[in-house]
């Protein structure tokens, strides 16, 4: 399963701050230098999915805000259940 991302680094707290248009809003108070706010974004996505750190990956924008992570072991399902619906768009 993947899961489009937009991740704000040195954040006040950790948390997943819910959809933001098609995107799930992550925020993490490391920096992003040296992979570490990427690892903190996995361990993240991981412990509220519960899921191992192992399970969670990085496939899209490693350096950029807007990522794509890959979540092995769940469905769309699992990921509605914990994190909501994302908002439809509008047509």
């Amino acid at each position: 399963m993947r899961i489009a991302l937009h991740v704000t680094p040195r954040s006040g707290r950790d948390e997943v701050a819910g959809w933001r248009g098609g995107e799930l809003s992550v925020k993490v108070t490391v920096a992003p230098e040296g992979g570490k706010a990427n690892t903190a974004v996995c361990a993240l996505i991981a412990r509220a999915l519960r899921v191992p750190k192992s399970a969670v990956s990085v496939v899209r924008g490693e350096t950029s805000r807007h990522k794509q992570v890959e979540v092995t072991g769940v469905t769309e399902a699992d990921v509605r259940r914990v994190f909501g619906d994302p908002p439809m768009d509008p047509e």
